[in-house]
């Protein structure tokens, strides 16, 4: 696949560093609507690429600081309608899109507007902590088209995330590129 096929998504300049300016890259700013809502503007100005990756910070417990992990699993993990009956993670009164959107096989992605500080809150089956790549990968399902999300742990998803996170956050655009 060429460069021009691949549309890369971030959701901050100062994460890639300007290291990826000879690549199609658009960056949403922070969080979920943010990242929805500058993809499908992108697409339905720009048109569908071939392949949507995403790169971007996460955080993790279970993976070291430095690590450049591949995801393709991704859930909502502040979406909390367990009142209502649904499950933690699924969207309520939503039939036709999936509580865990998949890619193929790859680690699980929650994503949510806020730093994870409390690991025993969040659902057990995430990997990895961001805030923009379940609505990417919405985005992506919705309009059928090849996603998958490359996150360059930052912080151990605890106490210290955001000040770990803004000491790590430029440092995984080098891996990064080495996929590409």
């Amino acid at each position: 696949m060429n460069k021009e096929d691949i549309l890369i998504v971030c959701a901050l300049e100062m994460e890639t560093q300007g290291q990826l300016d000879d690549y199609n890259v658009i960056y949403t700013g922070v969080g979920k609507v943010n990242a929805a809502y500058k993809l499908t503007r992108h697409l339905v100005t720009f048109g569908c690429p071939k392949q949507v990756i995403n790169f971007g910070t996460a955080g993790s417990r279970a993976l070291p600081i430095g690590e450049l992990v591949k995801c393709t699993k991704f859930v909502q993990r502040d979406m909390d309608k367990t009142a209502l009956g649904f499950r933690k993670g699924e969207t309520a009164f939503e039939d036709d899109v999936p509580m865990i959107i998949e890619f193929g096989d790859g680690l699980i992605c929650g994503t949510g507007d806020n730093f994870v500080q409390d690991i025993m809150k969040e659902m057990p089956m995430i990997n990895v902590f961001d805030m923009e790549a379940y609505a990417l990968a919405k985005v992506c399902y919705q309009y059928r088209l090849p996603f998958v999300s490359y996150k360059y742990i930052t912080d151990n998803a605890d106490e210290k995330s955001a000040k770990d996170w803004e000491s790590n956050l430029a440092d995984g655009v080098q891996e990064f590129k080495k996929i590409l």
